[in-house]
């Protein structure tokens, strides 16, 4: 076995310490990176909400305006109370995809899920959903929700 001496220990040392340090700045970085990309995300449906919720403002200032997206007889006659009715839907969708892109905290998330709940099942947001066909007008992942676990019991 070769003997190694004192400046070869402090070349090994110093390489081991130098391969250490780029193992933890790139395991840093990519933690920085995902990071990055959860506020990327949030930023870009969190302006997507506020157009939606500037259109919504202007439907219940204009019910008539709702005619625009859907000009179904049933639908119009409801006037700003379903206007109304789907800026409240949006919000709840809007909550449930900070959830799911890990957003919310467990607690926040169980505050908007019980709201959410409670604006369905007590409220006539859920009648809304059956009668204006407000699925429609969501995503497949939030009418899923909806209907499997906000809908059970009503």
């Amino acid at each position: 076995m070769a003997d190694i001496g004192f400046p070869e220990l402090l070349t090994l040392v110093q390489t081991v310490a130098i391969i250490a340090a780029i193992v933890i700045a790139v395991y840093f970085s990519r933690l920085q990176i995902q990071a990055l990309k959860t506020d990327t995300e949030a930023r870009v449906v969190n302006d997507l909400d506020e157009k939606l919720h500037r259109m919504g403002e202007i439907f219940m200032e204009k019910p008539d305006f709702v005619r625009i997206l859907n000009d179904d007889a049933a639908v119009s006659n409801f006037g700003a109370e379903v206007a109304f009715a789907f800026y409240v839907m949006f919000f709840c969708s809007h909550c449930y995809h900070m959830r799911q892109r890990g957003i919310l905290s467990d607690n926040d998330w169980a505050g908007w899920l019980q709201w959410t709940k409670n604006a369905f099942r007590s409220g006539r947001l859920g009648k809304y959903w059956k009668e204006a066909e407000m699925q429609a007008w969501v995503d497949p992942a939030f009418r899923e929700f909806v209907n499997r676990e906000i809908l059970v019991s009503t």
